[in-house]
């Protein structure tokens, strides 16, 4: 009898867990497909509670920028009703991320909290402490990878260290076979009596006066059926052109997903597996396929880069550059964010950033050698400003890319490498399109000046309606003069070091 008892017990005593919901914990995987998180949720069997958690406490300075809450906002928005179509209602908590779980669970009664991975080391620092707290409690605590295409702890040279040169580090990536495939969105979810929710509204992610981000509306159809549509019309055309015409900004020759994947509404198995289905289906130019997936490679080495480096965003990989002789140029700065400096490509990038949130991968190349090169203003500048204006900013991104600019970072392109603002702009965009779209006092200039108006004869300067100084600013700096000033200060370091 006694046996008996212990046995029933037990039986009511799982019963009643199996009852009790399990708190599935959104962050930067806003999707349903090749979520492993969510997949383990449902093969758990318990009842779900989805909560995304607006945490502005724990990232410090790197709490979500302006554009990117835009996105946000619309994101949550779509992963919303995806999941209120399946019967589990998301919700929304504000405040830090550690007091709201332990806070939710108390709620809601949960045995189980399940969350993916991101890397970001103040991320991590919150993970590992929520992970012990819970477990501490007797709370299940699990984590999954939907990020990555591999995890940063496996993928080692041959010492057992990680790369700092991408080639090496992407062939590794390749030589460890297919990723994983992706898993499909669940068609139904057991949902757990729901607690108290934020409204989204409260948490005005969105501008109001003024609405900056009004052209955003236009360009951009975030969630996960946005980044569906937006990869398969890349696959369906642009992928075969994109090898040979990615970095040129007047012609729509690349996938534009980085912000999809920055949110998770897309993840780089689904990318990689359908790249890899459309070459085995249609007649694809393969290498400008293989292209655009090592482009994904550069993204995943930015990730293991910032995993293995906590000051990737604050200092520079290279030590010697520490004592670099930057500028401190207030008036310079603001004639860059605004898109004045007197450059048409460099002013047509950061104009592009302000209207939709983004920017073309090359011109970002450029606009960033500008300011630590032909300005010599510090590169955490230009990352502070992209991470406010990008809707695709991404902390390991965005450090590794501008550590590459400066020459500072892992696998840099060297100091000495100093983009020509006029030299790129009529290799990259001949006939002055992407000018003239961004730059509209610049629009009836032609292609012969219209990178360098400064030189324009006085009656094309006329026929065009451009008064430099008026209409247009003069070059805010001379970039032969830039360009000595900069080697200068780099030959500088480079004796010192």
């Amino acid at each position: 009898m006694f046996l008996h008892h212990i046995f029933v017990s037990a039986l009511h005593s799982m019963h009643r867990d199996s009852d009790r919901p399990l708190l599935l914990w959104f962050r930067q995987d806003l999707r349903l497909a090749d979520n492993p998180a969510l997949r383990a949720a449902v093969e758990s069997g318990q009842p779900i509670l989805p909560v995304y958690i607006l945490d502005d406490e724990t990232p410090g300075a790197w709490a979500i920028g302006g554009a990117a809450r835009w996105w946000l906002h619309h994101s949550l928005t779509a992963l919303s009703h995806d999941l209120k179509a399946l019967g589990a209602p998301l919700i929304l908590r504000r405040g830090d991320s550690r007091e709201v779980i332990d806070s939710l669970v108390r709620e809601a009664g949960a045995t189980a909290v399940y969350w993916n991975r991101c890397y970001e080391p103040f991320a991590r620092k919150r993970d590992e402490a929520i992970k012990a707290t819970l477990k501490q409690d007797g709370i299940e605590a699990r984590s999954f990878n939907s990020a990555l295409l591999h995890e940063p702890w496996t993928v080692e040279n041959k010492s057992g260290e990680p790369f700092r040169v991408y080639s090496a580090f992407w062939r590794a990536c390749l030589a460890k076979g297919k990723p994983d495939k992706p898993l499909p969105a669940p068609e139904t979810l057991v949902a757990a009596s729901a607690p108290a929710s934020d409204s989204i509204g409260d948490w005005k992610l969105l501008p109001t006066k003024p609405n900056w981000a009004k052209r955003f509306e236009s360009a951009w159809t975030p969630g996960e059926n946005g980044a569906q549509e937006r990869l398969t019309g890349f696959l369906d055309e642009a992928v075969n052109r994109y090898k040979a015409e990615r970095d040129r900004p007047d012609i729509e020759a690349t996938s534009r997903l980085s912000p999809h994947l920055h949110f998770g509404e897309i993840g780089p198995r689904q990318i990689w597996h359908a790249t890899r289905a459309a070459m085995a289906a249609h007649d694809l130019n393969e290498a400008s396929a293989e292209k655009f997936l090592s482009e994904v490679g550069w993204r995943e080495f930015s990730h293991h880069l910032l995993y293995h480096n906590d000051a990737l965003p604050e200092h520079p990989l290279r030590p010697e550059f520490a004592d670099f002789p930057w500028h401190e140029n207030d008036k310079a700065l603001t004639a860059w964010q605004r898109g004045l400096t007197g450059y048409p490509i460099v002013d047509a990038g950061m104009r592009e950033l302000w209207a939709t949130g983004w920017m073309h991968n090359r011109v970002r190349m450029i606009v960033a050698s500008f300011l630590v090169k032909d300005l010599l203003i510090p590169w955490q500048e230009g990352e502070a400003w992209f991470w406010d204006t990008l809707v695709d900013a991404d902390l390991a991104n965005n450090a590794a890319s501008w550590q590459w600019v400066a020459g500072c970072g892992a696998d840099a392109a060297p100091y000495f490498r100093i983009f020509n603002p006029v030299l790129q702009g009529e290799k990259f965009d001949p006939e002055g399109a992407y000018v003239r779209r961004w730059v509209p006092e610049l629009a009836k200039m032609p292609a012969s000046h219209i990178h360098k108006p400064w030189l324009a004869p006085d009656d094309v300067m006329r026929q065009a309606g451009v008064t430099l100084g008026k209409s247009y600013p003069n070059p805010i700096v001379d970039h032969g003069t830039a360009r000595d000033r900069a080697l200068d200060a780099f030959s500088r370091i480079k004796k010192a070091a």
